[in-house]
């Protein structure tokens, strides 16, 4: 029994620690002002283009990344997986983003070049 338990424990704490490897990946909330005002009330604007970026991952008007697994330093931006899923879709597409500290905010960029940002930190 106190096998059991302790192989429970472990599983627990990693677990944990996975989940908890993107929480702290950024220190609030980030995006354009479309973005900021989402994250405030939790409900768009209406815009066509918002990006939020948060602990959970990336959302835009159109899609959501959220971040999975461990995340690694280079050359000063963070590098981490995310599953992105588009509106209208069901699947979900892996991704490593690059988290780029940038004139007080963060810019997003994805392998293929695409680039969100800078988003700033939201005043909430």
């Amino acid at each position: 029994m106190i096998r059991s338990g302790r192989l429970t424990l472990l599983l627990g704490i990693a677990l944990a620690g996975s989940a908890g490897a993107a929480a702290d990946l950024v220190d609030g909330s980030y995006g354009n002002q479309e973005g900021c005002h989402y994250a405030e009330t939790g409900e768009s604007s209406g815009a066509d283009f918002f990006f939020l970026l948060n602990k959970e991952g990336v959302t835009t008007a159109a899609s959501f990344c959220e971040f999975k697994g461990d995340r690694k330093q280079v050359d000063g931006a963070t590098k981490i997986a995310a599953e992105c899923h588009e509106e209208g879709y069901e699947e979900t597409t892996p991704h490593e983003l690059t988290l780029t500290p940038e004139s007080g905010g963060y810019t997003v960029s994805f392998p293929d070049g695409t680039r969100w940002g800078p988003l700033m930190r939201c005043k909430t």
